[in-house]
Order: structure tokens, then sequence, then C-alpha cells
């Protein structure tokens, strides 16, 4: 018999996931501000260290992949592995029976996977998210709502893919590399860069 499940993040992700369906036993999060507060009716239980010494499987409600894949790792050094973690797909997305979605995962209202895709761990697919056969999405990768793959693409680790963003068929999207929202990329693009656009071309970061 399980536990239940705790969030861990008590943001804006964290009030999709609810909305969606999930229901959580509380929040870990740490803002003191929250302490005894509720989000969307669930409570927040207590700071994210709080984890190591509860019993139930966590699910990061973090929405930057940053901030996700540097709180997975800090749990990991409390002896916190990934059998702790839940999967969330909400009851209107669809992942074709020859796909897979890794543990800690996030699919919300209206992704549809296709074929052979494999989605990594603690990935956050938004709404109306489409990924298509053979793609690859690395770990603490985050495609915002309605992105778009074609075939065949890779997504790298904590790569981010903004809102309504497409990808042409076969290409290599970096390691923690951001595409704008509405970018169209046609071409493979390097870790740690950011691209924006249509066509999309780099943008180059200040300060």
């Amino acid at each position: 018999m399980t536990a239940g499940l705790l969030l861990v993040g008590a943001g804006g992700l964290a009030r999709e996931v609810l909305a969606a369906g999930l229901t959580a036993v509380g929040i870990l999060d740490d803002d003191p501000a929250l302490a005894g507060r509720s989000v969307s009716g669930t409570p927040v239980l207590g700071a994210v260290a709080a984890a190591a010494g509860r019993p139930e499987q966590l699910l990061i409600t973090i929405g930057p992949s940053t901030a996700r894949q540097r709180v997975v790792t800090a749990l990991a050094q409390m002896g916190i592995g990934p059998e702790r973690y839940g999967t969330f797909v909400a009851r209107s997305a669809v992942v074709g029976s020859s796909s897979t979605v890794g543990v800690g995962s996030i699919l919300l209202d209206g992704v549809v996977i296709t074929a052979d895709a494999e989605v990594g761990r603690h990935v956050v697919i938004m709404p109306n998210c489409t990924i298509t056969h053979d793609d690859r999405v690395a770990d603490f990768a985050t495609l915002a709502a309605g992105a778009s793959l074609g075939g065949g693409v890779h997504i790298g680790e904590a790569a981010y893919i903004g809102m309504n963003a497409s990808v042409h068929p076969g290409r290599s999207i970096g390691a923690s590399t951001t595409v704008g929202m509405g970018a169209v990329v046609l071409g493979d693009l390097p870790r740690d860069q950011t691209w924006a656009g249509v066509p999309a071309r780099r943008v180059e970061r200040r300060g």
C-alpha cells in the first residue's frame, strides 16, 4: 500500500497538476511564507528537506528545468532515489503503446505522444504538446504549451522548448538550450544557447 504522493514546489506547475486531477497528500516548499497554508486545497507541509523523513512518493512540480534538476540532485544527496518518484499523465493525454515515459515526468492535458518515442526522467510537458515518432526527450527537459516536435527529434537534457514552438524532423536541441515561444527550428542547435524567431536564430545573452 502506498503512502500517497507529495508535490515538491508550490508554484504554478503544482496548481496545474492539481487542476488536471492529481490527488496529493500535501506540498513541500522552501518558502517560509507558505508554511501552514494551502495551494488549491492541498496543504503545504514543510520545507523540501522534509521529504527525507517522509514515506510518500514525490513529484517535482517546479517549472524551470535547471531548478528541477537542482532539487532532484539535492534530494539524491539525502538518499532519495528514483524509486521514490511518481509520474503524472493527465487523463486526456495520449501515450502510444510503443513509447515510454520516465519516472518523475509530468504530462498535462492534451499531450499526444505517438510511436517509439522516449521521454526521460523529470520531464515536464505542458498542455497540447505533440511528440511524434522516434523523438527523444532527455531528462529534465521542458516543453511549454503547444510545442510540436517532428519525427526523430532529440531534445537535450534540461532544454526548454517555448510555447507553440516547432522543431523540424530529425533535428537536435542541445542540453540547456532555450527555444523561444513560436520559434521554428530548422537546424540542429548547440547546447547552452537561446534561439528565437521564424526561422529560429541565435539570441545573444546579455549580462
